[in-house]
């Protein structure tokens, strides 16, 4: 498939990564503005593959989506600066054609700007050696050539920067035992990791090649300065293959927190509550595909666990419980009210002194000893 064909219809894949991102960038912009006044009273969006704009059947893509989001809004039609670029030119050219035909656009303090130029060397080069105020990128390359752990690094490094990136995963796994495309494979995962990925994955099957495959991005985007990942999985129309991934990179656990949430909004199956951070058209069609399982079960018995003999409040159970686990804070007061009704955990103030089914983030939670 072209970028071209892609772009010809919005696929419903295409509109919840589109919502993912542009309610991240209105959730990240209202954190970040207070304090961004203190880096030049301004934050930025940028979109180094942003594409036309709109698809062929007239729906907004992207670019638009968070356009709209800051023409709606006093504060951000003042602060953002929002940069685009991709290198079709037909591609800007259509895209700066949609902007203008923004309602309200002209009430932008800054003028949206679109580039037209490769995501290579030179970009990373210019991002590394700047310091940069607040900015959220958006990296959306159709394969994987310009998607770099360099270009990811080179923007994190500075306060209030926050990366989303598309990862072809169909692309990246047949290019990891692809010898030709070596080189854009270390740029994305590095020299070592590169050679010992694509050696575990002979003979691994393919629900394990694509384990082994996120696991091993998330360690490189760990290594690079990505202390909170994120991946959100989308699947073929069958629900039987994973197409894509959209990932999260921040160096926040309250960012984290934030994109969780979306994405767990976003999901297209839930169990017990629990998300699966991942879209599938084929979850109402076909249910017969998935496995049922009792995730929010598991919980319980972890908790106990991990939190054995100490007593925290429910906001430091969560923050340390919840990195790289599919639990959002509800599942996690959820849980520990249970925990509470059957006696299992004591909690500070009581339920009976709570307003009713409420956990509060400080209400501390004291857990049992562990029984030798």
């Amino acid at each position: 498939m072209t970028t071209e064909r892609f772009f010809s219809e919005s696929t419903e894949q295409s509109r919840v990564k589109g919502a993912i991102t542009s309610k991240y960038f209105w959730s990240w912009a209202k954190i970040i503005a207070p304090r961004a006044k203190q880096h030049g009273d301004r934050i930025v969006y940028l979109d180094l593959f942003a594409g036309p704009g709109r698809y062929e059947d007239g729906s907004k893509s992207t670019p638009l989506l968070v356009l709209e989001k800051a023409i709606a809004d006093p504060v951000m039609r003042e602060m953002l600066v929002a940069v685009f670029n991709d290198k079709d030119p037909e591609f800007t050219s259509t895209l700066a054609d949609a902007i203008r035909g923004l309602s309200g656009i002209e009430s932008l303090r800054h003028k949206p700007q679109v580039f037209c130029e490769e995501v290579g060397t030179r970009i990373v080069e210019m991002f590394e050696s700047m310091k940069m105020i607040p900015t959220l990128i958006f990296i959306d390359p159709w394969g994987y050539k310009g998607l770099s752990l360099r270009l990811v690094k080179s923007v994190l490094k500075h306060w209030g920067c926050d990366c989303i990136f598309f990862f072809n995963y169909n692309r990246i796994n047949m290019g990891l035992s692809n010898p030709l495309v070596q080189e854009h494979m270390e740029a994305l995962f590095g020299c070592e990791r590169t050679e010992d990925l694509a050696r575990r994955l002979e003979g691994l099957t393919p629900d394990d090649r694509e384990l082994a495959v996120v696991e091993e991005l998330v360690a490189a985007l760990e290594d690079c300065g990505g202390k909170y990942v994120l991946p959100f999985r989308f699947r073929n129309e069958r629900g039987t293959r994973t197409s894509h991934h959209l990932v999260f990179v921040s160096k926040s656990f309250r960012a984290y927190s934030v994109m969780k949430d979306i994405m767990a909004r976003e999901s297209s199956l839930h169990e017990q509550g629990v998300p699966s951070f991942e879209y599938s058209p084929a979850d109402e069609r076909f249910p017969q595909l998935f496995e049922l399982n009792r995730p929010l079960e598991q919980l319980g018995p972890n908790l106990l666990e991990a939190f054995a003999g100490r007593t925290l409040t429910v906001e430091q159970i969560y923050q340390q419980h919840s990195v790289g686990r599919p639990y959002v804070k509800k599942n996690y007061k959820d849980l520990l009210r249970r925990l509470e009704e059957q006696g299992k955990v004591k909690a500070a103030p009581p339920a009976e002194q709570r307003r009713v089914a409420t956990m509060a983030d400080n209400v501390r939670v004291s857990f049992p000893k562990r029984e030798e």
